[in-house]
């Protein structure tokens, strides 16, 4: 970069009068609606000065970055505006910029993206979004073009952008395309505006805040994270009980979920924590008796009929449970208090004489997790959001971990296990079951009616798994092939599927009469407003009707 900087230096006069003899409204015009009324603007290689001069005529409070000392200086040679502040400072460390402790309504990257090296982006990305406002924009413009002289340029795209606004929870609209305003015919420009999602309440930044810049990260803030996402998502009837402020959860479904969650990363990786120690809730009477298993056999309404299986698991989840209060719920505060986000309270138990269900009832009888209504509400509504950032962030914990390095382990490794569990292997249970009844009797297509004796079949999530990672029972529909190609990651129309509600209903009823209690307990942990002790079909489709619609809302899926 030493380089490209003392180039701006050296023709400080020359490009000044260049970048001057253009007006912010024509560079810019594609996203001039994108400007805040008022609040703070930070201007990263702010150059002439052009940009920075504008943004401040319109009352705003500009902090200008320039770290080529020549083209800085005139540039603040020019009449006194005292909107504007400027900073001798780069990418990627912005190190004056966070010393400020200020967040800003308005970041804007003007023909600077294609000097930062790759290997600096990523982290220039993660400074730049910890510097948003909640609802904050961040426009970057994209050179695309050889440079023409010893500036170091390199090649830049919307998809790295894209990339990076998955994984650290920003989104992402294309303002298109424009050619050069000097005339250059061999160089063109693309504009793109990240936004930092706000919710209204502060939660989604509290967020935000906890994975990418609490600087007491660790692995367990994430997982707990990661396992509350996944039950608000996937879980709306596991609510014990909602006020206005608070909502509170079964401790034992999220001390089930980070079993899940944390399996692969346990027995397939090896995984150790920031110290090299052990994990807290892996211990030889609970989880070391359970590693033969895989995460999928571990699921709601699951009954467990070996004592000693469901002895270890009961142990290992009550392990998980403590690990979760006194780490993770302890250290999750408030930024720059003591005051913890969540509240945790256990229940004694005492280890099941033989068999062991996964149901309402035991889930509860471990205990209860407070979270913030706001929080709760974020993290089912922006989950495509968060879910990309919590995931980015485990794995870069995990790398960066001395331990973790010695064994030559990478990013990559450790993305590959904290992918959510393969659906093929739950579909295989769905599949034995039909060509049961087909032996039989008739199994109808779930979608169209036809009988499936006389077509090739598939196993269709209704919800589509890509989207809404759900291997529950009633989620697992029998359809044709060609239906089932068609559907792909669609989501039915309401219309649809209340045309098909008597072929669902009928396999439920033939499918699962005898795993009636796994049934239930699954589709009211996961479907809105039923109770834990419904055992209704059609009130079952009902909510499934209503969940379509919550995730049609939240996730703006193509219809079927």
């Amino acid at each position: 970069m030493s380089k490209t900087i003392n180039y701006y230096t050296k023709n400080a006069e020359q490009l000044s009068e260049q970048y001057d003899s253009l007006a912010f409204e024509d560079v810019h015009k594609d996203w001039m609606e994108e400007i805040p009324k008022s609040g703070f603007v930070l201007d990263v290689g702010a150059g002439s000065g052009r940009d920075a001069r504008y943004l401040a005529s319109k009352g705003l409070t500009v902090y200008a970055v320039e770290p080529a000392d020549g083209i800085r200086e005139r540039a603040q040679s020019y009449e006194a505006n005292s909107n504007i502040q400027w900073l001798d400072d780069s990418l990627p460390a912005l190190e004056q910029v966070h010393q400020i402790n200020a967040k800003f309504d308005l970041i804007l990257l003007s023909a600077i993206w294609m000097h930062i090296p790759p290997s600096s982006r990523e982290r220039s990305f993660r400074k730049l979004s910890s510097l948003l406002n909640p609802n904050g924009k961040l426009v970057i413009s994209l050179r695309h073009g050889s440079s023409p002289d010893e500036r170091k340029m390199y090649p830049v795209s919307k998809d790295e952008l894209a990339n990076l606004a998955q994984q650290f929870g920003l989104s992402l609209s294309c303002k298109g395309v424009s050619q050069d305003k000097s005339g250059r015919h061999d160089v063109y420009w693309e504009t793109v505006v990240l936004t930092l999602p706000d919710d209204g309440t502060g939660a989604f930044p509290l967020i935000r805040n906890i994975v990418i810049n609490d600087h007491k990260s660790s692995t367990y803030k994430v997982a707990l994270l990661r396992t509350l996402l996944r039950i608000a998502e996937g879980h709306p009837g596991a609510v014990l009980e909602r006020t206005p402020s608070t909502v509170k959860l079964p401790l034992g479904l999220i001390a089930l979920y980070w079993l899940k969650l944390y399996k692969p990363l346990v027995d397939t990786l090896n995984l150790k924590q920031g110290s090299g120690s052990r994990l807290g809730f892996v211990k030889a009477n609970g989880w070391k008796k359970l590693t033969h298993f895989h995460e999928s056999d571990f699921y709601i309404g699951r009954c467990v009929f070996d004592q000693e299986e469901a002895e270890s698991l009961h142990q290992t989840l009550k392990d998980i449970s403590t690990t979760i209060k006194n780490m993770p719920v302890k250290y999750i505060t408030l930024p720059g208090t003591e005051q913890a986000i969540f509240n945790v309270e256990t229940s004694r138990t005492t280890k099941p004489k033989s068999s062991l269900l996964l149901d309402f009832n035991y889930l509860k009888s471990l205990g209860q997790f407070e979270v913030p209504a706001d929080f709760w509400e974020v993290l089912s509504r922006f989950s495509v959001w968060i879910e990309p950032a919590l995931v980015n962030e485990w794995a870069r914990l995990m790398e960066s971990y001395p331990r973790n390095k010695e064994r030559g382990l990478h990013k990559t490794d450790y993305l590959n296990a904290l992918n959510w569990e393969n659906p093929e292997r739950n579909t295989g249970r769905i599949r034995q079951r039909v060509a049961q009844l087909l032996s039989d009797t008739s199994v109808q297509c779930c979608w169209s009616g036809k009988d499936l004796a006389r077509v090739q079949y598939a196993i269709d999530h209704a919800f589509p798994f890509a989207r809404w990672p759900n291997n529950d029972l009633w989620n697992l529909l029998p359809a044709q092939a060609k239906l089932n190609n068609e559907k792909s990651d669609k989501l039915p129309t309401r219309q649809r599927m209340k045309e098909s509600q008597k072929y669902i209903v009928s396999w439920w009823d033939s499918a699962w009469k005898d795993n009636k209690e796994e049934f239930f307990t699954q589709a009211n942990f996961a479907l809105p407003n039923l109770q834990p002790n419904n055992r209704n079909t059609g009130d079952i489709f009902e909510a499934m009707l209503m969940q379509r619609d919550r995730i049609k809302q939240t996730q703006q899926l193509a219809d079927w």
